[in-house]
C-alpha cells in the first residue's frame, strides 16, 4: 500500500530528490564543508552522530517541505537512527510526506579499464528485508566512469543492472547511478557509450519492470532524452557531481525532464554555526533554486 503511494508520488509530484547519503568515506567531506573539523571528533561513532544532527536539522527545517522535494536518499546509519522519536526513514513520510530511498552500495572497487565498478554486496537481500520494515520506496547504487572504455562501461552498466534485478524482486525501486566523471577530457565520449548500454539493458528488462536513473549532468543539453521517455525509466534524476550549484542548476535548466538529487550542490552554504534563521534562510534558498531548475 505504502509503495503504491510512494509510486504515484515520484511519478507524477514535482520537486527533486536531496541527497544525504554521505557515507564512511565521504562523511568528514559533508562535515568539513559544514564547519565541524576533525579536530571536534575522534571515532567514527562521534563522526556518525555529528552527521546525523547534520542530517536531522535539514530534514526538520520547516523549509525542507513535499511542495518542492519530492524525495531523500538515506545513508543506512541515517535510516536506523531517530528523527524527533522516529526513525528518519518514518518520519520522512509520515511527518512530511517526503519518500525514502536507501544507499545500498558498499562503495568503489579500484579503478581499472577507465571505471570503478562498485564493490560485492554481500549482506544485500538483507539489507533489502530491512529497508522494507521501513517505509523506503527504493535504493540507490553509484559507479564511477573517467575513460570512454567500452568494456569498463559495459561492465559498469551490467552490474548495476544485475543488482537492479535483484532490488526489484524484493519489492523496491532502484536507482541505477553510474556516474561520468566531470572532470574527464572525454566526457561526452563517455556518455555517448553509457546511453547506448543503458538503452540496450533497459530494453532487456522484462515484465512491468522499471528503474530510475541518477545521471550526470550531460554535456549536450537534453541529451537523454530517449532515457527519459523509455517506458521502463520511472525517473531520470541529475547527480551535481562537483559542479557548484549554481552551475548544476544552469545545466539542469537545459535538460527538460530531468530533475534534480544533488548532494554537495544541496548542502552548499549550510554551516554548523549558523543561528536557525540563518540555516533556514540559506537551505531555502538551495531548495527554491533546485526546485525551479527541476521544474523545466
Amino acid at each position: 500500500m505504502e509503495y503504491q503511494k510512494q509510486l504515484q508520488r515520484i511519478k507524477n509530484g514535482s520537486g527533486f530528490i536531496a541527497a544525504l547519503d554521505q557515507s564512511g568515506g565521504s562523511t568528514p567531506k559533508a562535515l568539513e564543508n559544514y564547519g565541524v573539523s576533525s579536530d571536534d571528533y575522534d571515532n567514527d561513532d562521534t563522526m556518525f552522530d555529528l552527521v546525523h544532527e547534520m542530517r536531522a536539522r535539514i530534514i526538520t527545517c520547516e523549509s525542507f517541505d513535499n511542495e518542492r522535494v519530492l524525495g531523500a536518499i538515506l545513508f543506512e546509519d541515517t535510516m536506523e537512527r531517530e528523527v524527533e522519536g522516529k526513525s528518519t526513514a518514518n518520519y520522512l513520510w509520515e511527518n512530511k510526506n517526503i519518500v525514502p530511498f536507501l544507499k545500498v552500495d558498499k562503495g568503489l572497487a579500484e579503478q581499472m579499464n577507465g571505471v570503478q565498478v562498485m564493490r560485492p554486496i554481500p549482506d544485500l537481500d538483507a539489507l533489502l528485508d530491512k529497508a522494507k520494515n521501513y517505509p523506503v520506496f527504493g535504493t540507490k547504487m553509484r559507479s564511477v566512469i573517467y575513460e570512454p572504455n567500452v568494456d569498463g562501461i559495459e561492465l559498469v552498466v551490467q552490474q548495476q543492472f544485475d543488482v537492479a534485478k535483484q532490488i526489484i524482486s524484493k519489492g523496491l525501486m532502484p536507482i541505477v547511478e553510474p556516474e561520468v566523471n566531470i572532470d574527464g577530457t572525454k566526457k561526452h565520449d563517455c556518455e555517448l557509450i553509457l546511453k547506448t548500454s543503458l538503452l540496450h539493458n533497459l530494453d532487456r528488462l522484462s515484465g512491468d519492470h522499471q528503474v530510475m536513473l541518477k545521471l550526470t549532468l550531460p554535456e549536450e543539453a537534453g541529451f537523454y532524452q530517449e532515457l527519459i521517455n523509455h517506458p521502463k525509466v520511472l525517473k531520470v534524476v541529475a547527480l551535481s557531481g562537483g559542479y557548484s550549484r549554481s552551475d548544476a542548476c544552469a545545466k539542469l535548466k537545459q535538460n527538460p525532464g530531468m530533475i534534480a538529487s544533488f548532494s554537495r550542490a544541496f548542502t552548499e552554504g549550510l554551516s554548523k554555526q549558523q543561528s536557525d534563521e540563518e540555516f533556514s534562510e540559506t537551505i531555502n534558498n538551495s531548495i527554491e533554486d533546485i526546485f525551479e531548475a527541476s521544474k523545466v
